[in-house]
């Protein structure tokens, strides 16, 4: 019996985990049933009830925005009615950068001669999905080596054999995440509501540093050997250009704790990728007949390059 009831509270806890992740597209307003994306130009608003179509074809009653840019306002080009007077359909002059959430302000929502006040509304895609896209998107569409250029000095120094650069990019995941974790702890709930975002890269500095210091201490601990073929490179990642530009963009762009824990795995991960697609060419590259002046870091570059044009065909990829 107390087998099958632990089984029963991991299944609800299961099921409610999937519905949160699922249920991206609600809202904040008891009339509005939901929001959502429709092609690349429109949005969709459902209502919980017909509205005034007077009031649904005003554009002047909709300000959309991106959430990161509330001062762009979105142009919009026209809006449509269903016949039940419960759907309305956006349609934007431009195509609409899904990527980002999205802000739609209504001005009071008039249904059959009654008020339903105003209403602030978030447009998102399905949360499961979104997660999956801001992982994917940080690990290989929008890698921050080959597209970004970022952390070149621990990518060309620890990139030279298969076992360092696994290693590496196993410990600069870690490190990644935690010092991700905790720079978005600390931006929400301490720099954020004391106003004090324009100290946030000194914030964050400090916090990769101590993350750094964690790993480092632990490494030589528990493997002097792994730590011994990092040597310079593992304080060099206090420094990396990646573990800083992450807190940075989950704070930019507003992001919760899953979505900036998915950014911080999504970008450490594709460290890891990078490091051992680059270790794996270089090994092959000590036993080839490179010209002598091609040799080391020459030759690497030119690789680094040539992956690079590669990673751009995952450019501008939309997978959800």
């Amino acid at each position: 019996m107390g087998k099958i009831r632990k089984q029963h509270v991991w299944m609800g806890w299961m099921l409610l985990l999937g519905i949160f992740l699922l249920t991206g597209c609600e809202t904040e307003h008891r009339f509005v049933k939901s929001t959502a994306f429709k092609g690349t130009h429109q949005i969709v608003l459902t209502f919980a009830g017909p509205v005034e179509e007077a009031w649904a074809k005003n554009l002047d009653h909709y300000a959309v925005y991106e959430k990161p840019d509330p001062d762009i306002l979105l142009g919009l080009a026209g809006v449509s009615l269903s016949q039940d007077r419960t759907t309305v359909t956006l349609t934007f002059r431009d195509a609409l950068n899904q990527e980002q959430p999205h802000l739609i302000r209504l001005k009071e929502i008039l249904s059959d001669g009654k008020s339903q006040g105003g209403a602030l509304l978030t447009v998102k895609k399905a949360y499961l999905g979104y997660l999956v896209s801001v992982l994917l998107g940080a690990m290989i569409i929008k890698n921050f080596v080959f597209t970004k250029y970022l952390g070149l000095c621990v990518f060309f120094g620890t990139s030279q054999k298969k076992s360092t650069a696994v290693g590496m990019g196993v410990t600069f995941t870690l490190v990644m995440v935690a010092s991700a974790m905790m720079s978005w702890f600390m931006y929400q709930f301490v720099l954020k509501p004391l106003r004090l975002d324009f100290l946030q890269i000194v914030v964050f500095i400090g916090l990769v540093s101590l993350s750094v210091q964690a790993v480092d201490t632990i490494l030589r601990k528990v493997n002097p050997a792994l730590f011994k073929a990092f040597g310079v490179y593992l304080v060099l990642v206090i420094a990396n250009c990646i573990i800083l530009a992450v807190p940075l963009i989950l704070a930019n762009n507003e992001y919760n704790a899953l979505e900036s824990l998915m950014l911080a795995v999504g970008a450490g991960t594709g460290f890891l990728i990078a490091l051992f697609l680059m270790s794996s060419v270089r090994e092959r590259l000590e036993t080839a007949n490179v010209p002598p002046t091609y040799r080391g870091l020459p030759i690497a570059f030119i690789t680094a390059g040539l992956f690079a044009l590669a990673f751009m065909g995952f450019s501008g990829m939309s997978l959800f």
